[in-house]
């Protein structure tokens, strides 16, 4: 459309208007960008989720583009989606706020965490995945590392030495002939606090009707 902007949130095509007013679609890329930024380390969990406030709450395009002016050009495929992943993020953090990676993030090749005393979620249900293995170099202490499946994501965390810290790894509820889509290697060292692995939460709707959030709207798990 004319003043459509750019998955960077940088406004293209002759004629557009930075006070035109901005769609659904426009501040779904703006978002795309903020959480690959994000997950690229560029961002604190605080930047992205002041940005991601005003990025959903932006009624034009000159408001979703000042979010995104010092983050560098995302290349992108016909999809929308980043083309090429990162080979290698890193992401340091010591006694501060929560690192979460949710929502349609771009999985690197190798993702690296030296994280002392914060929590760690990494959301897989909308990850963008770009290849078939993702290794997680972990050098953690203290707090949660959480990740969150979806059909088709295996966890391994043979690779994973534990120093008083608790595993929950929760499989989900899928058909044997699933396939494996991403299979995520878990190595290094987590000591103290907890290493959960688990599918998505219910809705209260699934809830109600005792469906496992794994499973596809209008199925019954068997008794």
């Amino acid at each position: 459309m004319s003043g459509e902007i750019s998955p960077t949130g940088k406004q293209s095509g002759p004629a557009s208007s930075p006070d035109l007013r901005a769609s659904h679609a426009d501040r779904d890329r703006v978002v795309d960008v903020l959480r690959i930024a994000a997950g690229d380390g560029r961002l604190t969990s605080d930047e992205l989720d002041e940005r991601l406030e005003a990025a959903l709450s932006a009624r034009t395009l000159s408001e979703l583009a000042v979010l995104t002016t010092d983050l560098p050009e995302v290349s992108t495929a016909a999809d929308g989606t980043a083309a090429e992943p990162k080979d290698v993020v890193r992401i340091e953090q010591v006694f501060s706020g929560a690192v979460e990676r949710t929502g349609r993030w771009v999985l690197p090749r190798r993702l690296e965490l030296a994280v002392t005393w914060c929590d760690v979620t990494l959301d897989f249900t909308e990850a963008v995945i770009t290849q078939d293995t993702l290794r997680i170099d972990v050098a953690m202490a203290g707090k949660s590392l959480t990740l969150i499946t979806r059909p088709g994501v295996e966890v391994d965390v043979d690779g994973l030495t534990l120093v008083h810290c608790k595993l929950r790894h929760r499989r989900m509820q899928t058909p044997l002939d699933t396939p494996t889509t991403l299979r995520v290697e878990l190595v290094g060292q987590k000591a103290h606090g907890n290493v959960v692995v688990r599918p998505p939460r219910r809705t209260f709707g699934q809830w109600l009707l005792r469906k496992p959030a794994s499973l596809p709207a209008g199925t019954t798990p068997s008794l």
